[in-house]
């Protein structure tokens, strides 16, 4: 409990910081749209006609006259870029910034296992993902009340809930990948967060390439199915949770048996 307290406080600044960007992003984008909500209809019959780069972003179902619409494309990529990126950054750091610091030795003296250490580390990854999406989900509901929209709320919360889980499986792949390496690794993190997101833009452009919606953690972040289907496609959930668990054990396996100089 002690080395997990300690990683929420060592990581608050990051975590306000990210907080408040997201949210304030969405915030935006939602307080916007009443101005923009004339020309939506344009531009939603406009989008209609790009091809492939229409159905890339799931902009063929959706309709950018309704707010749900609106909100599912441009809110929903604001939240699924930065909080990928967010949550990788928080995890890939959270195992081998004590080699690149010089602190490993020292942490590896407490009266704690390895085991132990692995455990706090990932469940303060996990409380940090969990507060950021909750002032997002916070801040977005705020705005939409001061614009006096309505809003599906649970189709909300459907959104809010498959971008936590999305953002779960990539920090628990980033987090096992912490494992592995001596030093920060930010570049790796936030590389594996972006190569996530253009494999599933490149799933939705074709039939070919629609297995990759098995293999990227953004799979089961389509705004339109989630919007169209309201409801999550549970194979894809399953996959996801079945990777994150995966990339945990190794994780655990791997520290616990690693060389620390």
């Amino acid at each position: 409990m002690t080395l997990y307290l300690h990683e929420l406080k060592r990581n608050r600044l990051s975590l306000i910081i990210w907080s408040t960007a997201i949210s304030f992003m969405l915030g935006v984008c939602v307080l916007i749209y009443p101005e923009m909500s004339g020309q939506m209809n344009e531009m939603s019959a406009l989008f209609s006609d790009m091809g492939s780069f229409t159905a890339a972003f799931g902009m063929d179902r959706l309709n950018f006259g309704e707010f749900m619409g609106y909100f599912g494309v441009e809110c929903g990529n604001c939240l699924g870029i930065g909080g990928a990126l967010f949550a990788a950054l928080t995890a890939i750091t959270a195992l081998s910034k004590e080699e690149k610091n010089g602190t490993a030795e020292l942490l590896l003296t407490l009266p704690v296992s390895r085991a132990e250490i692995v455990t706090g580390k990932i469940l303060a990854v996990v409380t940090q993902i969990v507060i950021m999406n909750a002032c997002v989900a916070v801040i977005t509901l705020l705005s939409v009340a001061v614009i006096g929209e309505e809003i599906e709320l649970g189709t909300f919360m459907l959104l809010i809930l498959a971008y936590l889980i999305m953002q779960l499986e990539v920090a628990a792949i980033t987090f096992a990948i912490s494992a592995f390496i001596r030093r920060g690794g930010v570049g790796i993190g936030l590389g594996t967060a972006l190569l996530f997101y253009f494999m599933n833009i490149i799933a939705n452009l074709s039939e070919k390439t629609e297995f990759l919606k098995y293999i990227t953690p953004f799979g089961y972040t389509d705004s339109a199915d989630i919007i169209t289907d309201k409801a999550l496609e549970p194979t894809y959930i399953v996959i996801g949770i079945g990777v994150a668990l995966a990339s945990v054990v190794i994780a655990y396996c791997k520290y616990t048996k690693k060389d620390i100089l």
